[in-house]
């Protein structure tokens, strides 16, 4: 069975988007050894991307044109957009999910293949933790405290640390699987 991986950037004080949704905060701490630690250990090991229908809208209209070095994965690999109102995907290999989150997740991960990888927006990724449907957390902490903003987690949720990597420009990844 595939797990599902959730991938996010996050402040220190644990928000993943300002207020507004703003997330212009995280690239100034995204140092080269970051890109490529997301892109190898973590883009390029994924046998589908998956996301909501506010990330999927900004991505499809980012990554089909873009040269930067997340836009091959994110173009190449099977992606699912999960959404009620989403009529078609235009960008190259997405599909629509439609139908109950937990029960699309649950047939995904029945699916062969390599890992099911999920981005955002804040309230996808709130939405499968909170129904405990992500197996591994990868987060990339960027050295920034928001104040407010949109928080990543809605619940409380035990998780064990399994791995952390610290890079040039104050980012670190960590690596979580829930306890």
């Amino acid at each position: 069975m595939r797990k599902l991986v959730l991938k996010m950037n996050v402040s220190l004080d644990g928000f993943v988007g300002t207020d507004s949704g703003s997330v212009d905060w995280i690239f100034p701490s995204l140092s080269d050894d970051a890109a490529a630690w997301l892109a190898g250990t973590t883009l390029w090991q994924a046998g589908t991307h998956i996301m909501g229908r506010t990330a999927y809208l900004g991505m499809a209209a980012h990554w089909p044109t873009s040269t930067e070095v997340f836009a091959a994965p994110m173009n190449e690999i099977p992606k699912v957009v999960f959404s009620r109102t989403l009529q078609e995907a235009d960008w190259a290999g997405t599909r629509i999910a439609d139908g109950d989150l937990a029960t699309e997740i649950a047939r995904l991960k029945e699916e062969p293949g390599k890992d099911i990888l999920a981005h955002g927006g804040a309230s996808f990724a709130r939405a499968l933790s909170s129904l405990r449907l992500v197996d591994e957390y990868r987060l990339i902490v960027h050295p920034v405290a928001l104040g407010t903003g949109l928080p990543l987690f809605a619940d409380h949720l035990d998780l064990t640390l399994l791995s952390s990597t610290p890079f040039t420009g104050g980012t670190a990844a960590h690596v979580y699987r829930p306890a």
